[in-house]
């Protein structure tokens, strides 16, 4: 298990912009697809993103015209970038690998996770 690291949330208005980021240690991130995912207030977690090694991207159809997926394996980052935010976006957000047969079965242990407020 990899410890995952999830960055960049915080409290933004409906209609903003968030960057999230998501690094692993050593070659982690290179090496695997990422997903992200996202866990509302009292609801279940839920599959977000996936980003493959070559930097193709599949987004879930609440998010897709608003958000993107994108690497870059140099630095070892993955980011999710987030416009247009809306009240239901509010989660905490988590990247993983995720399994090739199930995106919404993770691979890794899950790390913190990081924190997005939209406000009305």
């Amino acid at each position: 298990q990899v410890q995952l690291v999830e960055s960049g949330g915080g409290l933004v208005q409906a209609g903003g912009s968030l960057t999230l980021s998501c690094t692993a240690s050593g070659s982690f991130i290179s090496d695997n697809a990422i997903a992200w995912y996202r866990q509302p207030p009292e609801k279940q977690r839920e599959f977000v993103a996936r980003i493959a090694r070559d930097g193709s991207a599949l987004l879930a159809d609440s998010v897709r015209k608003r958000f993107t997926a994108s690497r870059d394996n140099s630095k070892k980052v993955v980011f999710l970038q987030m416009s247009s935010l809306r009240s239901e976006d509010t989660a905490t957000y988590y990247c993983n690998v995720p399994s090739p047969r199930n995106w919404n079965q993770p691979l890794n242990s899950w790390g913190q996770g990081t924190q997005v407020t939209v406000s009305p």
